[in-house]
């Protein structure tokens, strides 16, 4: 017999079954075994994408809008090739909670109208394939948030940055998975199910922006939409070897946004995007929806436009090598000294980073995670009788048993902005511009294994913009062995303890790319985009703008 809350889960199969292409579905026999754990090179071998298609989806974002504005490309044949590598993606990694396919190439026909009567782009995104995540609200569609209980809810408009990344000629053409609750850095809820990661499927997308960090990662759109409240753009970019921006709160609209705790605002989550080809996609996408003027419609946005700013190698790069808590893995280290040298040998003037009582800052934002004590999670759950996943249970272990009474809500907040001063000072008293980082202790978290947040959630305690790129590295379990000195680690607790032994095996994250993480100073978004560039160029040895 059906549980209830297994029948109104299966509302949310339903419209995700529905809604895929099935001319684009692969026989499952012609798909790779179950046990094969990288999958990123399948789309050549699959047949499905022809020579073209594949090229179209290996530009970045930056490159499409060139090549259609130069009438190389059309808008629909951009977003056929996305949508189809979209659900060979899906097939593979179980990202998508909904695809638009006929929504999106009917659009796509118009911009190439417009295109054909004008000469014209549409705007800046004209024609550009966007993946969404699930809880920004699209007119019409079902907004679950990973939810059972909410799988029957319908929005009644576009999330205002939609509609704002919609005028500039974007097109939503599929819709991403997210956790249960939203507080995982895995990506699983009790609808779509689990979401696995492209360069190893064994290992986690990252979370709570999980479907995105896969999209990219499969390459399923050149630009996707996530949100981060404590990591949850840049664990999957970074879990999934692509690119992450989280804002300064208050940058980009977040009106439309679904979310259980409405208007808390002890920590505020931030929208912004990821990419899977090149930083300066981020910046395309910051900049689109920003000339656009938000805050004159949700006003407590900070009415600041997007200024373009000139990359320079002229800056000091302060490395964190380790937070003080939790001593990332073998890989991290080892990408973090190949940026040293490398920026070293560039003119980069390069110092290190003493963490500041980072320990002391994860247990203000800990506090301040559920105000409420998780209350508003755990009676979502409840309505509907759904089983609650063990990363939600860890998540809300950190809340409180009561609420936060006022005077002791207020005085968390004191600290918190004291800290933030305290950090903002340091940074200028140590003359340090930037602080290179690990995002997470691992390369990425072994599925649900993601137990760890303060290389990212830091971040948002001190509102920090930052971004995600990949280093160039993967895991190599042949050159990162733990060495004698490895060996003889004596963990500071048991925390510690636990992230470090997860790595006795580095075979486990074999394949796994390491992403670095830059912070900036708070408001700076655009200088901390124009660093990473700086940044992440010296240390591939790559020039941007190749595709």
């Amino acid at each position: 017999m059906t549980r209830n809350w297994e029948s109104q889960a299966q509302k949310g199969k339903d419209i995700l079954n529905n809604s895929i292409p099935k001319q684009w579905l692969l026989p499952v026999d012609r798909l790779p075994p179950v046990s094969q754990k990288s999958v990123v090179d399948f789309p050549k071998k699959s047949g499905l994408l022809n020579e073209r298609e594949l090229i179209i989806t290996e530009m970045s974002a930056t490159v499409l809008v060139v090549e259609m504005g130069n009438g190389k490309l059309s808008a629909e044949e951009v977003v056929i090739a996305f949508l189809k590598r979209a659900v060979l993606g899906h097939q593979l990694l179980n990202f998508a909670t909904e695809f638009m396919a006929d929504e999106a190439i009917t659009r796509a026909k118009e911009h190439d109208e417009y295109y054909r009567r004008t000469g014209k782009l549409v705007g800046p995104l004209h024609g550009i394939p966007i993946s969404v995540k699930e809880h920004i609200s699209m007119k019409n569609r079902t907004c679950n948030t990973g939810y059972v209980a909410w799988v029957d809810k319908v929005s009644t408009e576009d999330a205002l940055l939609l509609q704002l990344l919609s005028k500039a000629g974007a097109i939503f053409h599929v819709r991403t998975n997210q956790p249960q609750s939203l507080m995982h850095l895995c990506c699983s809820n009790n609808i779509t199910g689990t979401t696995l990661n492209p360069l190893n499927r064994t290992l986690s997308p990252g979370g709570s922006s999980g479907g995105e960090g896969a999209s990219m990662g499969f390459r399923c759109a050149p630009i996707g939409i996530g949100t981060d409240i404590g990591g949850s753009i840049r664990c999957p970019a970074a879990f999934c070897g692509v690119y992450g921006f989280r804002p300064s709160s208050l940058r980009n609209p977040v009106t439309g946004l679904k979310v259980v705790a409405s208007g808390q605002e002890t920590i505020r989550g931030v929208v912004g995007p990821l990419a899977s080809g090149s930083i300066e996609d981020l910046e395309l996408f910051q900049k689109a929806v920003l000339e656009q003027e938000p805050w004159d419609i949700e006003t407590s946005l900070m009415p600041v436009p997007w200024k373009t700013v000139a990359p320079t190698r002229d800056m000091t790069v302060a490395i964190m090598w380790d937070d003080g808590c939790v001593r990332p893995h073998p890989p991290i280290t080892r990408a973090l000294r190949l940026a040293k040298e490398k920026l070293i040998a560039a003119g980069v003037k390069v110092v290190d980073w003493e963490p500041y009582k980072h320990q002391y800052g994860w247990e203000v934002i800990a506090a301040l995670y559920y105000p409420d004590a998780a209350s508003k999670q755990r009676e979502i759950i409840a309505q509907s009788g759904e089983p609650s996943r063990p990363l939600t249970d860890w998540a809300l272990s950190y809340s409180r048993s009561t609420p936060l009474p006022h005077p002791e809500a207020w005085a968390l907040q004191e600290k918190r902005d004291i800290y933030r001063d305290e950090y903002q000072a340091l940074l200028k008293r140590r003359g340090v511009d930037f602080i290179l980082s690990p995002t997470y202790p691992a390369a990425a978290a072994v599925m649900g294994e993601s137990q760890y947040w303060n290389y990212t959630s830091i971040w948002n305690l001190v509102d920090l913009p930052s971004a995600v790129f990949p280093s160039g590295i993967t895991v190599d379990p042949k050159l990162d062995v733990l060495t004698e000195q490895d060996k003889k680690y004596v963990p500071r607790d048991e925390v510690d303890e636990r992230e470090w032994r997860k790595y006795e095996d580095p075979g486990r994250y074999e394949g796994a790319s390491v992403g670095l993480q830059i912070a900036g100073r708070r408001f700076k978004d655009e200088e901390t985009l124009a660093a990473a560039k700086v940044v992440e160029e010296i240390v591939r040895e790559k020039k941007h703008l190749k595709g």
